[in-house]
């Protein structure tokens, strides 16, 4: 065959596949909101074959009014409405005890081993992209699309996570143990474009949720009281305890470790000449640790579960002394720092941090590029 005779390349459609969007399937996880109702709307618009499918997570019957909830009672209400006004069929799938099991009671249990939880990166890592990634399957999905804020990029060694365009809105962060099998099947239609222009296509699609507000703190806490939700699931297991000095003076007396976190400093019960921070959460003795602003520096980092989807190496081994950014809070830009791979994986940051809790994460970023490598659970620090 000539080249004169060769068939001509097939284009790519606008989620990478090698066909039209009418024979593609699309599965997308709709919460009810606006950034997931747009992807879902948007690729019907470009004759994609679109299911909307909502995960019915908690009890909806106590979150039917509470403004910035997801994946409960009016939202749920929303995403069948916009697949309605779109013309594609919407399912809801009771994932209640799933999601009990899978976050919430993992929420309460982290909080009392004097941990600070990230609810959404173990939703995300086990409801959405293990669970909901097989329900696509099942359904003969050609990818899982979702509303979250990052970039898929198709590299060298195949598809790569990346910051999102907006970095005002960059969701890597909860989605560093997104495993290179899922990354294969996921697509994420809104990581090129900024929420305002998010806004201003849900009013061209005249999507009813175009003003509606973006999801606010953890969406099974009502009104930011996580400690209610731990008291419910674990009665009686928040108990009083000691608040010590780092030095080893009783400074005084605390109601439950669950109340406080690493780096606080408002609301510690205590009167005091110097300012005074929370240092550490020592919950197996109930004993909060304050001390000065200093004793907050931290330059070691040990992790427990890391998920490495950099580039491929022979072994772990062959990361140790690697050079990368490090973000150690969701709401903190990433700061240099290098692996260190012994008897665990442990990260060394060029300047101590403050306030780095065991319990949240820290996750991995190219130093080049906007590439996300991975990241792990903090377990401990020095």
């Amino acid at each position: 065959m000539t080249m004169l005779d060769a068939p001509p390349a097939r284009t790519l459609n606008s989620l990478g596949f090698a066909k039209p969007p009418r024979e593609t399937r699309v599965v997308a996880a709709m919460s009810g909101g606006v950034d997931s109702s747009v992807v879902a709307a948007m690729l019907k618009r470009e004759g994609y074959d679109v299911v909307g499918v909502t995960l019915q997570l908690y009890d909806h019957g106590a979150a039917v009014n509470k403004p910035g909830a997801c994946c409960a009672g009016q939202d749920i209400h929303d995403a069948r409405r916009v697949a309605d006004a779109m013309g594609f069929p919407h399912y809801v799938l009771d994932y209640e005890s799933r999601f009990r099991s899978a976050v919430m009671e993992d929420f309460a249990d982290t909080y009392l081993a004097g941990a600070t939880p990230i609810p959404c990166v173990r939703c995300n890592q086990t409801v959405k992209f293990k669970d909901l990634k097989r329900v696509a399957e099942d359904l003969s999905a050609d990818c899982l699309v979702t509303g979250h804020y990052v970039q898929r990029l198709e590299g060298d060694g195949g598809p790569e996570l990346h910051r999102a365009a907006d970095a005002s809105r960059d969701q890597t962060y909860f989605l560093f143990a997104t495993t290179h099998e899922q990354l294969s099947y996921l697509r994420f239609p809104l990581g090129g474009m900024p929420k305002s222009r998010v806004r201003d296509l849900a009013d061209e699609l005249g999507l009813r949720v175009a003003a509606k507000p973006d999801s606010q703190d953890i969406c099974f806490v009502p009104n930011g009281k996580y400690q209610d939700v731990v008291e419910k699931l674990r009665p009686g297991a928040i108990e009083p305890g000691e608040v010590v000095h780092v030095d080893g003076r009783v400074m005084g007396a605390h109601n439950g470790v669950i109340n406080f976190t690493v780096g606080q400093r408002r609301g510690l019960g205590i009167a005091t000449g110097e300012p005074l921070f929370v240092v550490k959460l020592d919950a197996p003795n109930k004993r909060v640790i304050v001390g000065p602003r200093e004793a907050l520096g931290v330059s070691r980092i040990a992790l427990k579960e890391v998920n490495w989807i950099g580039e491929q190496v022979a072994s772990e081994d062959d990361l140790n002394g690697r050079e990368i950014l490090v973000r150690v809070r969701s709401t903190r830009e990433p700061v240099p720092a290098k692996l260190a791979i012994d008897a665990g994986w442990s990260v060394l940051l060029d300047v101590p941090e403050e306030g780095v809790a065991p319990g949240q994460a820290a996750v991995f970023y190219d130093p080049r590029t906007t590439r996300v490598l991975g990241g792990g659970w903090i377990m401990a620090t020095q």
